[in-house]
């Protein structure tokens, strides 16, 4: 499994991904891990089928033990089914993730490690020197939900906004904005459901200081791109199956 480091001073940003090795009708996911001393942080760390190579790569930058917190945007199975084996391996931990969520996350294992709640308001996680927090993004794309900001390192992780579904091999960042549009409309015109959400968000996302966005699935944007994200969003139209006349102009 790939991984980049996308900030390093007192504290770490590290992404995981572009798994050659990943069964090829399984999703590409992207997983962030932040290391803050001996305090350590797994931001959606991916589907069961994923967790081998997962814990193989986190080893590289921290030891296991030192994973103390764990992160769920939400509650699909790409980014936290592996959390039964992160329960054995990692039992002192505790899951950050939406209260929404808790009785259904709980069905993937959810033993020893401790289901800290999430209020839909969001909150904060102070590790060891950097206090992150949790920003809320409900509906986009699900009911509960939530991304990450890290105002030091000037990183928002946005969960499955900004996301585009690539081949292993893709570029870890976005190098032309107007040619990877195309590999992000369908998704989020059929995966956001809800305009007034996005909106929500945008303004949100518009008061925060983002050098790096960084999604669930695809390639991160970096400076000037990430304005140009949150403009290209913001004029787009989701929710298209509720009308299938705008589904059929889309295909």
């Amino acid at each position: 499994m790939r991984s980049t480091s996308l900030y390093s001073n007192k504290h770490q940003w590290v992404v995981f991904g572009r798994d050659p090795a990943k069964v090829a009708d399984i999703i590409d996911t992207n997983q962030y891990l932040i290391v803050d001393g001996k305090r350590s942080l797994l931001l959606d760390p991916g589907g069961i089928e994923n967790f081998s190579a997962m814990l193989s790569a986190v080893a590289g930058f921290c030891d296991i033990e030192q994973i103390t917190d764990i992160f769920a945007s939400h509650q699909d199975p790409d980014i936290i089914s592996s959390l039964g084996l992160w329960d054995r391996a990692v039992p002192h931990a505790r899951l950050h993730a939406p209260w929404l969520w808790e009785g259904f996350l709980k069905h993937f294992g959810c033993h020893s490690i401790e289901y800290v709640s999430i209020p839909d308001e969001g909150g904060n996680l102070m590790l060891e020197s950097v206090n992150l927090e949790f920003v809320p993004a409900h509906y986009l794309h699900s009911s509960g939900n939530f991304h990450v900001y890290d105002s030091r390192a000037r990183i928002l992780f946005s969960g499955d906004v900004g996301a585009a579904l690539e081949a292993p091999e893709a570029p870890m960042f976005v190098d032309d904005f107007a040619s990877h549009v195309g590999k992000m409309t369908m998704f989020h015109q059929r995966w956001m459901p809800s305009n007034a959400a996005k909106n929500d968000w945008v303004k949100r996302a518009r008061r925060l200081d983002i050098d790096i966005l960084a999604p669930q699935h695809g390639r991160l944007f970096r400076g000037d791109d990430v304005k140009r994200f949150l403009d290209w969003f913001e004029a787009l139209d989701v929710g298209i199956a509720v009308g299938g006349d705008k589904l059929a102009e889309v295909a």
